[in-house]
């Protein structure tokens, strides 16, 4: 404790220290959750499992377009039929080389930081396999086994406060690394900027809001491993492929004032889970693809930095809502990533594609079909496809 108060006053005035220290110690170990083994990641998530209740995508679309916050609620997870899981198996083999590729340019591009100590910080739960993935190679490649944590970021409410006491009172002379799977829109990009200057004026602690990615399509992170917009199939699936934990949850009822961010562990599926299958499988392509990343960032190391994303994607999305019609923009939901997550967890209104030969679509046309969802062609797309939320808000 002494040493994290010399640390912590170093970058800090004592008045902020001391609400620091009395605040950071206070925040308990966390339980283990998930099926991931803690080599890999560390979840700093409270399981809300036994205290929270799913409900429909109707029931929580209606609450949602009427004021709730899709925070407080959880949605029923999806059950993909036979053939949705043999087009996952599928879409794996295909693109597990392409996946490792776009992993070691992110895993090597960290590497060549000058700060060393680094934690991965993934946000839970589409950043916690790319998480994974990026520490396996990291070790593969270097031997240094870095610390891996996976915690809650949510659009309007910020990020894990508890969640980053507890990493910095663990590490407090580290370098925060944020992971995410892909971007669509931005606005995890935007909020983990907002929370962090927030936590800076509250702590006076500075942290980089630097994002790491894998796929970034929407030209909003710094650190990427390609900004085309394929599919990377942990999208194609829910908790089953994500450690068998839920999307978080905020809900001050359900979270106190030491707890992390909520979540439901869903230990009755782990006959169905395939989070370990999907990261073995892309670990087992790295060998094949570390002498292609060494000669990417031999001749072009802006292949995969950029300290002023331009969110690009965002002209599509203003096109989009003049178009079609639409009041808000967060019905708008642009890459693969996003449109599934609109087909399993949404009320789908349209999906729009970019060509509808791509095969990294075949899932969402699978869901597209099973749902009743018109596609429409779009080529003139930034991105892949994108999903419209249908609007079914209350007429008062």
């Amino acid at each position: 404790m002494n040493f994290l108060v010399e640390v912590l006053n170093i970058v800090m005035p004592s008045g902020q220290t001391k609400e620091f220290l009395q605040k950071g110690l206070f925040i308990p170990e966390p339980k283990p959750i998930g099926s991931y083994s803690p080599d890999d990641v560390i979840f700093l998530l409270k399981d809300i499992g036994g205290l929270i209740e799913e409900q429909d995508n109707e029931e929580r679309e209606r609450l949602v377009q009427n004021g709730c916050h899709y925070s407080e609620m959880l949605p029923i997870e999806y059950r993909p039929n036979t053939e949705y899981i043999e087009l996952f198996y599928q879409s794996l083999k295909e693109t597990s080389v392409r996946i490792a590729h776009a992993v070691g340019l992110v895993a090597m591009t960290l590497l060549k930081d000058p700060y060393k100590k680094i934690v991965l910080v993934s946000l839970a739960r589409a950043g916690t396999p790319a998480g994974i993935l990026i520490k396996r190679y990291i070790k593969l490649v270097s031997g240094i086994n870095l610390p891996h944590y996976s915690i809650s970021i949510i659009r309007d409410k910020g990020i894990d406060e508890n969640a980053l006491l507890y990493i910095l009172r663990k590490h407090p002379e580290c370098k925060l690394q944020f992971i995410d799977g892909w971007t669509g829109k931005g606005v995890i990009a935007g909020e983990l900027r907002a929370s962090l200057k927030a936590f800076r004026e509250k702590y006076a602690i500075e942290i980089n809001s630097s994002l790491a990615v894998l796929a970034d399509p929407g030209y909003c992170a710094a650190i990427f491993g390609t900004r085309e917009d394929f599919l990377i199939p942990s999208a194609c699936l829910n908790a089953t492929v994500s450690g068998l934990v839920s999307r978080t949850v905020f809900r001050k009822d359900l979270i106190g004032d030491t707890d992390f961010h909520g979540a439901k562990f869903y230990a009755e599926m782990a006959d169905e889970d395939l989070s370990n299958y999907f990261i073995d499988a892309v670990s087992g392509s790295f060998a094949l693809v570390r002498e292609a990343v060494s000669k990417t960032l031999e001749y072009n190391q802006s292949a995969v930095l950029d300290n002023f994303p331009s969110f690009r994607g965002l002209r599509d999305i203003e096109r989009i809502k003049e178009e079609y019609g639409i009041g808000n923009i967060n019905y708008i939901k642009p890459g693969v990533g996003e449109t599934t997550r609109v087909l399993l967890r949404r009320v789908p209104w349209k999906v729009l594609v970019k060509d509808a030969a791509n095969p990294d679509l075949k899932h969402i046309f699978l869901l597209a079909e099973e749902r009743g969802v018109s596609v429409e062609c779009c080529p003139d797309m930034s991105y892949s496809c994108c999903g419209l939320v249908k609007t079914v808000v209350d007429k008062k």
